[in-house]
């Protein structure tokens, strides 16, 4: 192909494909007009692609491709006109598809760290392994408590938020290879056993449970549904169903990782109750009471809002423009 004369004798179509492209505001002419010359200036730009490779030419008419779908496809929403739809539709619908799943990672953490609990209770030489007696005892009687005030609030409570985002987010990235969420679960519930179990040696049990109540219900509840969270995308690509699975991990994933935002602002809630609360020297009922409003804000907005998002077709994945074109398929 000579391009120099290809382009010449295309010239007037590719110049009128750019100012189709460039307008706002088309008649119903106009409209099939554009449709007609993107389609002809896309047969063009593959022959000039196939015979001569990457050219100025093939650049240009590649632009006024662009701009001239932008017309007749339309361009992504503002990211600010999204959140309200983001937050009352997306994010909720994606909580209360891993609903159920949440509840028993909750009931497995519990019941494990119960049985670690119980089992170092039972048998002494356990807790001596993390420890002398007097570190042990140290630890139960000063530096679990101390943990909670030796740092100012706003430090502790951006330390405290970021592990913990940090934590709910690794469950969600990596729970594709099915191990590391569980893993990530199981240490979880096993260090709560343990230190349990330590606090009960020195009859600190009461001050275990006292201090971890304000900000532990939000957090441990999060770290719940970041865990089930991470299982379902691996669920998606054990059991695709009737998608393949690269579409059910490309779904599931968009969809699941809406969750790991709602799972960060849930943790600075949890974090703030930890860092600013926990210390005070406030009556238990009031700091306990507290995060139970805190955790019962968060089980409404999965489970009710979530719900109604769910009834209105929302599954928390993006729309299917944002999405991207789908394969089709012989049904």
């Amino acid at each position: 192909m000579d391009l120099d004369a290809y382009t010449a004798a295309h010239r007037d179509e590719w110049d009128r494909l750019a100012a189709l492209g460039a307008r706002r505001r088309f008649s119903g002419v106009e409209a099939d007009e554009l449709i007609d010359r993107y389609q002809s200036g896309a047969s063009q730009l593959s022959a000039i692609k196939t015979t001569s490779g990457q050219s100025v030419q093939g650049d240009r008419l590649s632009l006024w491709l662009s701009r001239a779908r932008l017309r007749f496809t339309g361009a992504s929403a503002n990211v600010l006109s999204q959140v309200p739809r983001f937050f009352a539709n997306q994010l909720p619908a994606a909580l209360f598809r891993v609903r159920w799943l949440s509840l028993a990672v909750a009931l497995a953490t519990l019941v494990i760290a119960f049985l670690y609990a119980w089992w170092a209770m039972a048998n002494p030489a356990v807790l001596a392994t993390m420890g002398s007696t007097t570190e042990l005892e140290k630890y139960a009687k000063e530096d679990f408590v101390k943990y909670y005030s030796e740092n100012s609030g706003t430090s502790f409570t951006s330390f405290v938020w970021t592990n913990n985002a940090w934590l709910a987010a690794q469950c969600i990235a990596f729970g594709i290879v099915g191990v590391y969420s569980p893993y990530l679960l199981f240490t979880n519930a096993q260090n709560l056993g343990m230190t349990a179990a330590l606090m009960n040696e020195f009859d600190r049990l009461d001050v275990f449970f006292l201090y971890i109540a304000p900000h532990g219900q939000l957090e441990l509840y999060s770290i719940f549904v970041a865990g089930a969270t991470g299982m379902r995308i691996f669920w998606a690509w054990i059991a695709p169903g009737a998608r393949t699975r690269a579409q059910a991990l490309a779904e599931e994933g968009r969809a699941m990782f809406t969750i790991v935002i709602g799972l960060i602002l849930a943790l600075l809630v949890s974090g703030l109750i930890e860092g600013l609360v926990t210390r005070q020297d406030w009556p238990w009922p009031l700091k306990i009471g507290i995060g139970t409003v805190a955790l019962g804000g968060f089980l409404f907005y999965q489970w009710v809002v979530g719900r109604r998002a769910a009834r209105a077709g929302e599954t928390g994945d993006l729309e299917e423009f944002e999405a991207g074109a789908r394969q089709l398929v012989a049904g």
